[in-house]
Parts: structure tokens; sequence; C-alpha cells
């Protein structure tokens, strides 16, 4: 990305550098219509040049040619600019057009680090400066050279082991100012080590606010489900990078989830592995098993023992009427695993759906939903005797409440 990014930056100080006088410095009286051309003519040789840059990049990365692709980020540029180039020139203006890039036929992740110690970035000062003239040294002291600018003020980015002698190559050109070094061993050892502190990282499927918070508040990295509860598998491989760990377990929290959640794993470049839960409380009570200090395969045996003692369930409305006559449509509906086992008005149908569930269970997790119609603080009313609510508000949609006990 880098080198095209240099190439595009050079194509623009060429064509500054010979444009014409009255072009290159338009009169405080130019239109607006007058700078945006001037502009649209300078991006679209920027773009031509960048498009031919990116082609080049599978002769430069070795990861790119076995794959048979372009670099991501270059092709991403020259995209932006032909964006940009659009909007000055208008909708019905000829543009340019961008070869479409195939994606990768392979999914094998690859990283690739600098050998060299430091991130070394700075400023040059001077006058008649050509930033092409000092690429060559550079490169020979490191590697992800970038020098941009113009004849006045040039930006500097190199990696390498020797920061001082990089801005050596500026002396008599210019001063050096505004040097920012980092040591990227450093910053890998660093990184190393928080990842070592929280082995295991966890995504979840989550559908209401305040499930999401409760999924949150746990240590979980929370991917919106909707209402249909069904993320694509795109958003579910976003949330497992979003996680700062290499190994990760996904709750896809829905039967209709895990297909995708499977499928986000195996495209991930982490050690993504799915726990096949189909509910959202079946999820939550799972979550208290979770340990982020120990590695995937404890984690996954403890959410598997956990998960064979919870008994999920839920109250919604009826979305139609029940052909066997038992309830109308917006009548109470309890469900045990599944199965209905209750119906009729709201709170008989709670205290029977509790009652279900309750054998041998002490506590029954309420989860009060969208449009649930007895508010969270009157729920303990319907609890059979000897039976203790743990209530909290879920916001979710389609179930008044969902249910589990363990």
């Amino acid at each position: 990305m880098l080198t095209v990014f240099r190439e595009m930056a050079h194509s623009i100080s060429r064509q500054l550098a010979h444009i014409e006088p009255e072009r290159q410095r338009l009169s405080p009286d130019a239109t607006h219509a007058e700078q945006d051309d001037v502009l649209a003519d300078v991006i679209e040789q920027a773009i031509s040049d960048g498009q031919k840059a990116v082609e080049r990049t599978p002769q430069q990365l070795e990861v790119l040619a076995e794959s048979g692709v372009v670099d991501a980020g270059g092709y991403g540029l020259v995209l932006i600019l032909a964006g940009v180039l659009a909007a000055l020139r208008g909708e019905d203006a000829e543009l340019p057009v961008i070869e479409h890039q195939t994606a990768s036929i392979s999914s094998r992740p690859h990283h690739e680090d600098s050998r060299y110690q430091y991130c070394t970035n700075f400023i040059v000062s001077g006058s008649g400066l050509v930033p092409r003239n000092f690429v060559n040294d550079l490169e020979e002291l490191g590697d992800s050279v970038l020098v941009v600018g113009d004849e006045a003020t040039l930006k500097v980015h190199v990696h390498t082991d020797d920061p001082e002698s990089a801005m050596t190559i500026f002396d008599g050109a210019g001063e050096v100012t505004n040097l920012d070094v980092a040591d990227m061993r450093k910053q890998v050892a660093e990184r190393e080590a928080r990842l070592a502190t929280h082995r295991t990282g966890i995504v979840v499927v989550g559908s209401g606010s305040g499930i999401e918070a409760l999924f949150s508040e746990m240590g979980a990295q929370v991917v919106p489900g909707g209402d249909t509860m069904n993320p694509s598998t795109a958003e579910l491989l976003a949330g497992i990078r979003a996680v700062t760990t290499e190994n990760v377990l996904v709750l896809p929290n829905s039967s209709n989830v895990i297909m995708a959640a499977e499928r986000a794993c195996e495209l991930s470049e982490k050690n993504a592995q799915v726990i096949p839960t189909k509910t959202q409380q079946e999820g939550l009570l799972a979550m208290i098993e979770f340990d982020p200090e120990s590695d995937v395969q404890v984690n996954r045996d403890r959410f598997g023992a956990a998960r064979s003692g919870i008994t999920v369930g839920g109250i919604a409305p009826a979305a139609r009427d029940d052909a066997q006559g038992r309830f109308r449509r917006g009548d109470a509906v309890g469900f045990l695993a599944g199965e209905i086992v209750a119906w009729g008005g709201a709170g008989s149908t709670l205290a029977s759906t509790i009652e279900s569930m309750s054998d041998g269970a002490e506590l029954v997790t309420v989860i009060s939903g969208e449009g649930a119609p007895i508010p969270l603080e009157e729920l303990d009313a319907h609890a059979p005797d000897g039976v203790e609510l743990e209530l909290h508000e879920g916001g979710q949609p389609s179930w008044w409440w969902l249910l589990a006990s363990q």
C-alpha cells in the first residue's frame, strides 16, 4: 500500500511541477467549477498511475503472487480517489474504468512483520526538495519507505535499525524536525503480553439493548442480531476480528446463526471456534463459566458442562390463532425447550411456565422483553413457592420473557 501511495504522490508532484502557471495558482475570483476542473485533471492522472502501481504489487510481495491478488490497501486507495473524481466531475461525466480485482482464492492468513526495529517518522523542511531522490538511500537502510511532499516540505516514513542514519541522508537538503521513533519489537512484546493475560476472547450474538449490555458486562464482544437474530457472516467475522485475543469462542445464541458463525470462524485468521448455543438465555447462563485467562479447550469444557444443565423457556404473544383452538392471536404462549406448555393470560402463563421449568431449581432467570405486559418489579409475585427469580431488563423483540434455570 505504501508503494502505491508513494507512486500516486509522485504523480501529483510531477503534475503540479509541469502544470500551466495560470492553473497552478488560480486567481482569487476563480469559480468552484474551475477549481474542481483542475483538481479532477490531477486526480485522474494519479488514479491511472495508481492503478499501474497496484498491478505491480504481486511482483513486490510473494504472498500476493501466491494468492493471485493485488494489494487490497493500494486498490482501496485507488477506489477512494475514483470516488473523489466522480464527485468533482459529476455523475454524467465520462470516468476512468477501475479494473475489478478478484478476491483471493485462499483464506490462508498471512502476516509479515518488518525485520527492522524502529518505525521512524520525521519532517524535512527546505527548498528544491525532490521526494524520489531520497528513496533509494532510505531503502538501503530499511523497508516500508514513504517520502511524500513538495519542494518545501517532505514527510518521511521508514522502518530501520538506524534512525540516525536515515536522518543523515537529508543533511544539506533541509532541516529535520518532528522526529517520532517507535520500537516495534517492544510494541509486539507488549501486545503478546496483553494477549497472554487474556488467552481467550468471546463473541456473542445478542438482540435487545439490555441483553447486549449484559453480555458486554460479562466480557463479550457483542454482534447485534437485530429483530430476527440473523447477522451476516461478514458481521460475525468483524466481531471475531475486533477481539484482542488470537483464540476466540463464538456463541451464536440461535440455531439459525450457527452455520454463519461456523463459516466466519473458517474465514478468520484467528483460532475461532463455535459453541452452538441456540438461545440468548442459554448463552447468558453459559457465560457465567467463561474464564478469559484459560485456554480455548478449558473454556469449551466449562461451557459444555454448563450447557448440559441449562433448561430454557419463554413467553411470547401468539402470532396467530392456534389450529387446535387452545389460544387466539395475541394471547400469551409459554414454551419449555421449544414445546408449548402453557397459554392464556400473561400472568398465569408466566407462572405456569416458570413452575414447569423450576423442578429441582431454586433460581430461575427471567429476562423481560420489549412490550412485556407486566412490569419487571411485579414479576416476583408469579414465582412458585421456594423459587427465586433473578430479573433482568433485556429489551429483546418478539419475546415478552426469556427464561432459564440451571
